[in-house]
């Protein structure tokens, strides 16, 4: 991946598709808000450079925007998803991909959809919607799923209580190497206590597009 351009009108584009979120899942678009945050700071501290750490916050910001297509039913359901539940779940990377499509008549948002799509992809190739393996799933797209993972297990649902850091840290830990980047995960374990104790642009741009 180059350097590259980012269009003037991505922030205003951001916030708006953001707002629409917002108004439907106010939990989605706040993980959604952390999960660009946490994916700009691990592709950061994987030696990303300024450009592809952009596409990694608009990539991971965008991830569960096709959540918005998804019946809240499903999304909040406090117990385990039926088979067809789920299968409509699996569908939303693909809802995501859609909704941001459009955009990508300009390079930088071409950029985001095959890590939008490819969120849930997993390094053994069990992961959805396309069985992608190893470094056949784009690198940022690795990323994402080690933030969302956290920020998914970390955080307390009306259904479950977040589970504490050592606890998130150690199933990261178990599942390198099969369903998360295992030097990914390594360098997330070295780095993200530095995080919380962080101000940086991502932590402003999340403040220019949070939606009041």
């Amino acid at each position: 991946m180059s350097w590259g351009q980012i269009p003037e009108w991505t922030y205003e584009a951001a916030k708006a598709l953001m707002a629409s979120l917002n108004t439907v899942d106010p939990l989605t678009y706040q993980h959604c808000l952390r999960v660009g945050e946490m994916s700009r700071k691990l592709a950061r501290d994987a030696g990303l450079n300024e450009f592809e750490q952009k596409i990694a916050e608009f990539s991971g910001m965008f991830h569960d925007i096709g959540k918005i297509g998804i019946s809240q039913e499903i999304i909040a359901k406090p117990g385990k998803l039926d088979p067809k539940e789920l299968d409509i779940m699996r569908n939303h990377p693909i809802l995501s991909e859609d909704i941001i499509k459009p955009l990508a008549v300009h390079d930088f948002f071409a950029r985001l959809l095959p890590n939008i799509r490819g969120h849930h992809e997993r390094m053994d190739g069990e992961g959805y919607p396309d069985r992608l393996m190893g470094e056949d799933v784009p690198l940022i797209a690795r990323v994402i799923l080690v933030v969302d993972t956290y920020d998914a297990m970390s955080q307390t649902r009306a259904y479950r209580k977040g589970l504490p850091d050592e606890v998130v840290y150690a199933e990261l830990k178990r599942c390198a190497g099969t369903q998360f980047d295992a030097q990914l995960v390594r360098i997330f374990l070295q780095a993200h206590a530095t995080w919380k104790n962080q101000e940086d642009e991502a932590e402003t741009k999340a403040k220019i597009i949070k939606v009041a």
